[in-house]
C-alpha cells in the first residue's frame, strides 16, 4: 500500500530534522503535517507554495521555516512581512509555545487562509494577521521582523529596513540578497540553510 502524502510528509521530518539541529517530538511534528494539510488543501486556488514532493515542503519550507528558533529568546514577538502560506511563523509557533507573531499578507485571499489556518491549528491566542502592506502599517510591538517570501524583496528592503527601526531582521534570501544588505551597510550575520548550496538565513542585528 503506497503511502499518503501527509505520511510522506511525517516521514521526511522525522528523517532530516537532524541535519537542521532539531529533536521534535511527534505531537509536534503533526502539528507541522496538519499546516502541510491545509496548505495543500488551499494550494491549487491560492497558489500559496510553488510545486513541491511532501519530502520537498518538509526540508524547503517547514524544516528551512524552523532555523529561526536559534534566533529567537523566549517569548520572542515576531511581525511576519508577506506571509502567504505561514512560513516562517508558523511552523516556529507549533514548535515554540513562547512565541507570538503578527503575520502582514497584503492579498485578501492568502491573508484569509491565514486566518482559517491560525484557527485550525490552535493558534488564535499568538497570532493576529493584518491585511495591508507593511509600509502602510504601523510597526507592531515586536522584537523581530521576519521575511521569506515577499514579492520584489530585494526592491523593498530599504525601505522595510527603515519601517523595522531597531529591531533584529531575519531574512532569507541568496547572494542576490546579500549584495543588497551590503549597500544598505547593514551589519549581519549569514547562516547557509542546510542541505542547501545558496540559500541563506541573514541575520541583521540593530539592537545596538
Amino acid at each position: 500500500m503506497s503511502s499518503t502524502p501527509r505520511e510522506e510528509f511525517i516521514s521526511s521530518i522525522k528523517t532530516h530534522q537532524a541535519a537542521f539541529g532539531l529533536d521534535l517530538g511527534a505531537s509536534v511534528i503533526e502539528g507541522l503535517a496538519d499546516h502541510f494539510d491545509l496548505v495543500t488543501e488551499h494550494n491549487p486556488l491560492l497558489h500559496l507554495t510553488g510545486p513541491s514532493t511532501p519530502e520537498e515542503f518538509a526540508i524547503r519550507h517547514v524544516l528551512e521555516s524552523l532555523t529561526l528558533l536559534e534566533f529567537l529568546p523566549e517569548r520572542s514577538r515576531l511581525v511576519d512581512i508577506g506571509s502567504g502560506a505561514g512560513f516562517p511563523p508558523i511552523p516556529c509557533l507549533i514548535v515554540r509555545g513562547d512565541l507570538k507573531t503578527h503575520l502582514i499578507e497584503s492579498k485578501e485571499k492568502k491573508a484569509s487562509f491565514l486566518r482559517t489556518a491560525i484557527e485550525r491549528l490552535g493558534l488564535v491566542e499568538r497570532a493576529t494577521v493584518i491585511k495591508n502592506q507593511f509600509s502602510e502599517t504601523p510597526r507592531p510591538n515586536i522584537t523581530h521582523v521576519t521575511c521569506r517570501a515577499l514579492d520584489r524583496f530585494t526592491q523593498h528592503l530599504p525601505k522595510l529596513a527603515k519601517w523595522s527601526g531597531n529591531k533584529t531582521m531575519l531574512f532569507f534570501g541568496g547572494p542576490s540578497l546579500r549584495d543588497v544588505i551590503k549597500l544598505q551597510k547593514l551589519t549581519f550575520e549569514e547562516r547557509l540553510i542546510p542541505m542547501s548550496e545558496q540559500r541563506y538565513l541573514f541575520v541583521v542585528n540593530r539592537s545596538s
